[in-house]
């Protein structure tokens, strides 16, 4: 069977009480396919009334839920009446066969018994009816397409609209807007993207704890080019913060090997001499970790081409970001960090640790600009499949 691209969109009210973790964690472990993109929007009232029309229009959902929908996203989906601020929807995009029924039947359907907690609908949605019968209120917690025609004109609209009404949305209406509000840069790493698992929505969980708002989402694939540059800094402190180290190993074997003692001067002239080639070797494996590609076997040209790995980059927003982020994250090793941090619970060793976060606004700044959350994927996965169609 030929691979589909399917989409999820999740709805402000999910994002607002923290259940984009949930939600991206129960599509991801359930389903078995791909996250190969993913995007915050801020619609505006054209994109609004265009996707509210064609629910409204499409013989594939039962007439009796049509209009509720449509009354929902111009509702719920468009810029707040009050202060005209945009209000945030995150798109996903899933890769794999059958892709669309598999999202479609995780999400469930919309209906009045939504109580059972089997589907992503039944535990996050709400169906409401009043004493006279009649609909009170919904909350379908997620948009996905009934079959593959009508989710493929849903992507087409949204990726229409991805330069002008996505990116990052920091100015939604709750979205803390204050001089001394702070975003930083949230990467949940290619270890948790080995086999479709609920890994990265059981982190996402966690950062919850922080109350802070997502403003931006993007999957991406870093380039060693990137890596090299993200992870920079890094690079001179591994050159000589592990001289030492590597003056205590060198000792120990050649004292094993050939039986003798080393004087302190040729000890310290062994760390001068191989610390800076292992700090060189390690942060090689952090490149490799990041991108599947070791630099050293990358030819110039191929550098600034999409790695092999993949993670999910995330813009947090709000006052004292970097600082709240950080200690939901945890030390860098996942040993000594504190029972019910992301490094304590998911990460493996200093390198396999889960997630990074930035550590100050002008590193935040930086990193965001390297991976480039603003920039738009989805439109690139739409025109693949439009042209193969």
């Amino acid at each position: 069977m030929a691979k589909e691209l399917a989409f999820a969109l999740i709805t402000p009210y999910s994002i607002a009480k923290s259940r984009t973790g949930g939600i991206i964690g129960r599509f991801m472990s359930r389903t078995g396919l791909e996250l190969v993109a993913a995007r915050m929007f801020g619609p505006s009232p054209e994109l609004v009334e265009r996707y509210a029309d064609s629910l409204e229009g499409n013989e594939r959902i039962d007439p009796a839920i049509r209009p509720l929908l449509g009354d929902y996203v111009r509702r719920a989906l468009g810029p707040d009446p009050r202060s005209g601020r945009r209000r945030r929807v995150m798109m996903l995009l899933f890769e794999g066969e059958d892709a669309v029924e598999k999202i479609y039947r995780t999400a469930g359907p919309i209906r009045p018994d939504m109580e059972a907690g089997e589907t992503i609908r039944d535990t996050f949605g709400d169906y409401v009816l009043g004493d006279n019968g009649l609909v009170r209120y919904i909350e379908p917690a997620v948009f996905v397409g009934p079959d593959p025609a009508s989710a493929m004109l849903t992507m087409r609209l949204w990726s229409d609209f991805g330069e002008r009404d996505g990116g990052l949305i920091g100015d939604a209406a709750d979205v803390l807007n204050a001089a001394d509000a702070q975003r930083t840069l949230v990467l949940i790493k290619p270890d948790n993207f080995r086999f479709p698992s609920a890994r990265p929505g059981n982190i996402i969980d966690l950062f919850s704890r922080s109350g802070l708002r997502i403003v931006g989402a993007k999957v991406h694939r870093m380039s060693v080019a990137e890596a090299e540059a993200f992870y920079g800094p890094v690079r001179e402190v591994l050159r000589t913060k592990l001289n030492s180290l590597v003056a205590e190993r060198a000792t120990h074997a050649l004292t094993q090997e050939l039986g003798i003692e080393l004087p302190e001067t040729l000890r310290r002239q062994l760390g001068e001499q191989l610390g800076p080639y292992y700090g060189d070797q390690q942060f090689s494996q952090i490149v490799h970790f990041m991108t599947g590609v070791w630099p050293q076997r990358c030819p110039d040209a191929e550098k600034t081409q999409p790695g092999r790995e993949r993670c999910l980059a995330l813009v947090y927003a709000g006052a004292d970001a970097v600082e709240r982020i950080r200690g939901i994250l945890g030390p860098t090793d996942p040993s000594k960090a504190q029972p019910g941090s992301v490094r304590r619970e998911f990460g493996q060793d200093i390198m396999i640790n889960a997630a990074h976060a930035s550590d100050s606004p002008e590193n935040a700044a930086r990193e965001m600009a390297i991976v480039g959350v603003e920039r738009d994927t989805v439109k690139a996965w739409v025109d693949l499949y439009t042209k193969r169609d």
